[in-house]
């Protein structure tokens, strides 16, 4: 019996529709890497781009547990002396791009490789309720059926 490794003739990419709202953003991306990554497939092959194209609508009605929404700030530096820069993601969801959130959620819960890289193509994050995507017939996986603790109350 020799260990089955997928060929790019054996992918049979679908598209997924998940709606974020009240869902809690660490199990949401959870879910989201792991089908961006095809692990949810029985040939799942670790090399291959074996993932389904994800499309997440309502990125800024999603939910955050504790006192996260005020206390974790994203850093970045602007490169020059003293340029140190902070942001809470409650200012970043109520801002201009609340999907930036579910969009680095995901990409940190992938390893940091080209492939990973390749794989953040297939995801498609959207803040509000209406997506491009209607044409490619995406199915709905309801998040929040999959286990209580998806949701916030």
């Amino acid at each position: 019996m020799k260990t089955f490794s997928a060929t790019p003739a054996d992918i049979d990419k679908k598209w997924i529709l998940i709606d974020a709202e009240g869902v809690v953003l660490g199990r949401l991306a959870s879910i989201v890497a792991m089908r961006l990554r095809g692990k949810h497939k029985a040939s799942f092959t670790p090399h291959m781009d074996m993932g389904d194209n994800v499309i997440v609508i309502n990125a800024d009605k999603i939910q955050l547990t504790g006192k996260k929404r005020s206390d974790k700030k994203f850093y970045w530096h602007t490169g020059h002396p003293g340029g140190i820069k902070e942001r809470s993601i409650g200012q970043i969801l109520e801002g201009d791009h609340p999907e930036r959130v579910v969009m680095k959620a995901v990409q940190r819960m992938l390893p940091g490789n080209k492939l990973s890289r390749k794989v953040m193509t297939n995801l498609r994050v959207y803040a509000g309720a209406e997506h491009g995507q209607e044409a490619q017939k995406p199915e709905v996986l309801d998040v929040k059926a999959l286990n209580k603790k998806n949701t916030r109350s």
